[in-house]
């Protein structure tokens, strides 16, 4: 193939080739109707002679125009041929200068115009106009140039009206395998599929074809009903076919019972209802106990009796699939609890004593809550419950345990309170610290025997303090006497005096009997001056 813009080909011209030119010369003038413009391009020497193609590619129905550059200047004729080859079938019209006639050849088909620059238009191109075309240039001195061109016709594909099939359009989920076609013989074309909108996954369930016309699916899923489509595609134009949506059969999954409560009051009533995700749609059956009750989605019981207790199975099936699945579900009846009672032993106790508190019901299967002050009793270390919470133990009790007690009873539809026991705990107010009577003795009587200790001090102290300045006056005024007493003696000898002994006698006090008033001398160790007078 030659590309659009070939050179030109030089050299001389035989004498039949020249006659055969001028003899399909004719005049012709352009339509002055034309809206079409030309191209015109000034002479040059020394450029080489071109065809450019205006489109290079087109649709169908659209205009094409072979635009020559670089004609030569002394140009006297030209004639254009369809093919590569300058043969008078294939002419398709030509040009004289000198007389300004134009000439249509066997190619022409009536939808070309020729320009006096050499320029070619074709109006409203189809598929076949696809291929090269040869200009054959004239010039003087029976010189001769041939340059060829070429454009290519593609179809519209926006005016084409394609479909996808399928082999399988309502395929079984896990089981059957679907071969999707988009349905367009067009040439020159490039096929992509899309899915719900989207570009192709990328997927080992998926395959397409070496051309792209076909995508395979295999074992194909409820995900893959799509839509599906097939978008064609050339060089001028686009288009997609209409949506395909598959029909995929699948279930019946594991069917759900609603509501999700297994256990109801006695007497209430039974309302359930089975579903299943399935396409088609699923039959539905019930049974009971294994028994078929009906054949309906929902299952209803006015009211609810003892012996309505049981298992009940819902079985979902789809006949297309020829697949089935059931759920079972346990329903069992109950009756209202009774009123609670609680026991105990006694109901004013003293404090650090063992109480027992026993919850008593004639209900089997029931939960025992403990309530204390109406709120929910807080254990504590001091509190231990029995299996199943029938009995509270408090261990010792203590006065802050003085208050209402009550017990409930539950099952999964009902409960019931027991009476309010009111629990009074005594205990003496000088123990308030929680100690044992001993230790609180031995505390006071330590704390009594400081208390009288640090008495007897202080009073020690004070008779001391006055005890000692009377001692003192009393020793002060019976010096002097003892003085005038040796002077009224003075027959002795002058040299010889007196002489004064004291003695210090201890009373180690005694501990007694406390008097009933205060003793007018002191009880503790005290010192008491003596004078002696030697001879």
């Amino acid at each position: 193939m030659v590309p659009p813009s070939a050179p030109s080909h030089r050299g001389s011209v035989p004498w039949k080739g020249l006659l055969l030119a001028v003899s399909l010369i004719t005049f012709w003038t352009p339509p002055t109707t034309t809206q079409l413009t030309v191209k015109s391009v000034p002479a040059n020497r020394t450029a080489p002679l071109t065809v450019e193609s205006a489109p290079a590619n087109a649709a169908e129905g659209e205009d094409v125009l072979l635009l020559v550059h670089n004609r030569p200047e002394n140009t006297i004729g030209f004639s254009w041929f369809k093919g590569e080859s300058v043969e008078s079938a294939h002419q398709i019209a030509g040009y004289e200068i000198a007389t300004q006639q134009t000439t249509t050849g066997p190619a022409h088909s009536g939808r070309e115009t020729l320009y006096t620059n050499g320029s070619l238009l074709f109006q409203n191109v189809r598929k076949n106009d696809t291929g090269f075309y040869t200009l054959h240039v004239i010039k003087s001195g029976l010189q001769i140039e041939t340059v060829i061109g070429q454009f290519h016709v593609f179809e519209d594909l926006s005016k084409v009206n394609f479909t996808i099939t399928s082999n399988n359009s309502s395929p079984v989920e896990h089981s059957d395998t679907v071969v999707l076609t988009c349905d367009s013989k067009i040439q020159d074309t490039t096929y992509l599929w899309f899915i719900n909108n989207h570009s192709l996954p990328g997927s080992a369930r998926l395959e397409l074809s070496k051309d792209n016309r076909t995508l395979t699916l295999f074992h194909v899923t409820r995900n893959d009903t799509g839509p599906y489509e097939c978008e064609v595609q050339n060089l001028v134009s686009a288009h997609r076919s209409d949506p395909l949506t598959l029909n995929v059969l699948y279930g019946p999954d594991a069917p759900t019972i609603s509501p999700p409560d297994s256990y109801y009051l006695e007497g209430a009533a039974l309302n359930l209802s089975c579903q299943a995700a399935s396409n088609p749609p699923a039959q539905y059956f019930w049974f009971f106990n294994g028994e078929l009750q009906q054949s309906t989605q929902m299952f209803f019981i006015a009211s609810l009796a003892m012996n309505n207790s049981g298992n009940y199975t819902c079985l979902a099936n789809n006949s297309d699939t020829g697949l089935n699945n059931h759920t079972v579900k346990t329903i069992q009846a109950l009756e209202p609890v009774t009123k609670p009672s609680i026991q105990t032993y006694n109901i004013t106790v003293t404090e650090n004593d063992v109480v027992n508190l026993t919850c008593l019901t004639n209900d089997i299967g029931v939960s025992i809550l403990w309530f204390f002050n109406q709120l929910s009793l807080p254990l504590t270390e001091r509190m231990k419950l029995s299996q199943g919470n029938s009995t509270l133990t408090i261990k010792p009790i203590r006065r802050e345990d003085t208050g209402d007690y009550h017990c409930m009873v539950t099952n999964p539809v009902s409960f019931n309170k027991s009476d309010t026991l009111k629990l009074v705990v005594k205990y003496n107010p000088e123990l308030h610290s929680g100690l044992s009577a001993g230790a609180i003795a031995g505390i006071v009587i330590g704390v009594l025997a400081g208390v009288a200790l640090i008495a007897a001090l202080v009073y020690f102290l004070y008779l001391r303090k006055t005890g000692g300045a009377s001692d003192h006056h009393q020793l002060s005024e019976q010096k002097p006497s003892a003085s005038n007493n040796s002077q009224d003696h003075s027959d002795n000898p002058p040299n010889k005096s007196d002489e004064v002994t004291y003695s210090i006698l201890n009373f180690n006090g005694l501990e007694a009997k406390k008097p009933t008033s205060p003793p007018p001398f002191p009880i503790s160790t005290e010192a008491v001056y003596s004078e002696v007078k030697k001879k």
